[in-house]
């Protein structure tokens, strides 16, 4: 694997919201409450680096109106997750988000289980990668930790790599050691390549601190626990708390 110099550390960790979760209970009852704009405007508020939302195949929480709603109410930058189609393309295209990070989406899936298979899908991969570079919007791929799929992201051109943290956060005693082990090794490894790497998916209070001090992460992208917690605490002191966690681990 051809490597560029390290890449500076990381002093801050950029947190991202996703806020996918607030779609699901408006669409549970219908209407337009609550709305997940007036939730990106509370996370913009308290300080949230970024807005992360998730328009799938079937609608399930974020709507198509719900992205340039978004992109109106706030400046903070939009991540916008994808499946790798031609129609996910052609709306990111229109929209213009700051990020686009490609997941893998499977209709049956309640969430996006597991990493984007980069490394078996370049040939796939390699024009939707370049099409949406082309247009300015900077690509991230959401894979696993892994060094072949890191490999891959840097043969795809891919400034951006999210490494999901599922696995870790599912894991107990020394298997979420080796687990955390390999988040680390793998951020080194990005960096190392001039990928800046992220992380995401099943972050928590409780767990969050171990992968927040790993120092080659720029930003981690949590969603659904937050939601979750909002329902107790409200959404801005969720996200201050998530946000002093990570602070305190740096």
């Amino acid at each position: 694997m051809t490597t560029t110099a390290p890449q500076r550390l990381q002093p801050r960790l950029r947190l991202g919201v996703n806020i996918d979760h607030v779609a699901t209970i408006r669409n549970a009852r219908g209407g337009e409450h609550p709305d997940p704009v007036r939730a990106a405007q509370i996370v913009a508020a308290v300080g949230g680096d970024g807005i992360t939302a998730h328009l799938r195949e079937d609608r399930r929480h974020i709507r198509d109106e719900d992205i340039s709603r978004i992109q109106a109410a706030t400046s903070l930058p939009l991540n916008f997750e994808m499946a790798a189609t031609e129609e996910m393309v052609a709306f990111a295209l229109r929209h213009k988000p700051h990020a686009a990070c490609i997941v893998p989406e499977r209709r049956e899936e309640r969430t996006t289980e597991g990493g984007l298979d980069a490394a078996g899908q370049h040939n796939r991969l390699a024009p939707i990668v370049s099409r949406l570079a082309d247009a300015g919007i900077r690509v991230s791929l959401f894979i696993a930790p892994e060094p072949r799929q890191i490999e891959a992201a840097m043969k795809l051109g891919a400034p951006v790599i999210e490494l999901h943290t599922g696995e870790y956060a599912h894991a107990e005693g020394e298997a979420r050691a080796a687990e955390l082990r390999r988040l680390y090794d793998m951020a080194a490894l990005a960096a190392h390549c001039g990928i800046e790497p992220h992380a995401g998916h099943g972050l928590t209070y409780e767990n969050v601190t171990a992968v927040a001090a790993i120092p080659q992460l720029a930003e981690l992208n949590i969603g659904h626990y937050l939601i979750g917690e909002a329902i107790f605490t409200g959404l801005e002191a969720a996200v201050l708390k998530m946000r002093e966690l990570m602070d305190t681990a740096r």
